[in-house]
């Protein structure tokens, strides 16, 4: 029988043959990465089957779609024009263009096809040889492209599947993605980071006038590569909650549901403090600059139809990830020769600041937990109109 879990129904449903439980009533979609230079997708799904899928707009999914996103951010309602924004993920999903369509259908958002030029698909390599389907990463590439699509939809979006998870494919697919015209790269995805992450910097994300962002992780303190690059947003994760009667209509907190579900945030051991930065507990990269929704518990409305049930409520920070990247198409196209990470650092006002919560423990305070003003697990904060994401 169904359990009921606020507004969302609850049924068993299928699990990805990758994708562990993670507490109850959620599931990680990817398995955490076998080992060194893998690295894996930051998604998490509640688990079983949500209902009723839309049918009219008086009837939409569960979890928050393109205008609730754009209320609580305060976005465009057509953002994004001549942009391209790049979703780079490891493996394929064959329903990718389909499922797209019915989440932009679904939402009155204007149609993104291959047939129009909106819409484009290729490998590593940028050929049309995808390399092979995985229902866990299916539902990662579905939750980035509904997300690129709720917060920028007028932008052109290109989907680059590597051939596995590891660096050096993923790494090999955003430079893809920059090659083939991309200005927004939003990466889903993370893993430990180790000695050889400044040569994978260079070789990958080192592209002045191109926005890269990544999720800060899922599993609470402690710092994941990509998101420690010094070339790269790093994106936290809220829970986010309507406000009645409060001047923003909504209220944010650092999303931890438990010792290991929760924003990743924290101070890297390999990477240097880039000059924009200017906290003082932690000598190296601080993780993240800027957050946006990731909890489940208050997740976005996903379609994914690749062995999968149609909708669903998704979030970590794979959630978060390509939010931002979003917001950053609707900002324009990033000024040549500049790393857009240091864009919100010049417009900190531009933000929502996110002072109340803490994603685990650790010798410096902030780090961990949320205050006003920059922090760990939050960075400066969340989307306030695009004017933090410009320059």
């Amino acid at each position: 029988m169904a359990a009921l879990v606020g507004t969302v129904v609850l049924m068993p449903g299928p699990a990805s043959a990758a994708a562990p439980a993670d507490g109850p009533g959620v599931q990680r979609l990817c398995a955490a990465p076998a080992k060194p230079g893998m690295l894996a997708c930051n998604a998490v799904r509640r688990t079983g089957t949500v209902s009723p899928a839309a049918t009219s707009s008086r009837l939409l999914p569960h979890g928050y779609g393109p205008a609730q996103l754009r209320s609580a951010y305060r976005l465009p309602a057509g953002g994004g024009a001549g942009v391209t924004v790049a979703v780079v993920d490891a493996q394929d999903d064959p329903r990718a263009e389909a499922d797209l369509a019915k989440y932009r259908r679904t939402y009155g958002l204007p149609p993104c096809t291959t047939a129009n030029g909106c819409f484009r698909k290729v490998a590593q390599d940028g050929s049309t040889a995808y390399p092979a389907p995985d229902a866990g990463w299916a539902g990662e590439i579905a939750l980035d492209l509904d997300m690129v699509s709720a917060t920028a939809p007028r932008a052109r979006v290109l989907l680059v599947e590597a051939r596995s998870a590891s660096v050096s494919d993923l790494g090999e697919a955003v430079n893809t993605a920059v090659r083939l015209g991309a200005k927004v790269v939003s990466n889903s995805y993370g893993g430990a980071e180790d000695a050889s992450i400044a040569g994978a910097d260079r070789r990958y994300f080192h592209h002045p006038g191109v926005a890269f962002t990544a999720s800060a992780g899922d599993s609470g303190y402690g710092v994941e590569y990509p998101a420690s690059s010094p070339y790269v947003t790093a994106v936290g994760g809220t829970s986010l909650r309507r406000a009645p009667g409060s001047v923003r209509g909504w209220r944010e907190s650092v999303w931890h549901t438990s010792r290991t579900e929760g924003t990743g945030s924290g101070c890297s051991r390999q990477e240097a403090k880039p000059a924009w930065q200017t906290d003082t507990g932690c000598a190296g990269r601080t993780v993240a600059d800027v957050a946006a929704v990731a909890d489940p518990a208050t997740g976005v409305a996903v379609y994914d139809s690749y062995r999968s049930d149609g909708w669903g409520v998704y979030g970590g920070t794979s959630a978060a990830a390509p939010i931002i990247a979003g917001v950053y198409a609707d900002a324009g196209v990033p000024s040549a020769r500049s790393n857009p990470a240091s864009f919100p650092y010049a417009h900190r006002r531009a933000l929502h600041d996110v002072v109340s919560g803490s994603n685990g423990s650790c010798s410096v305070t902030y780090l961990c937990t949320a205050r006003v003003g920059f922090d760990g697990p939050t960075g400066l904060g969340t989307p306030k109109g695009v004017a933090a994401f410009t320059g």
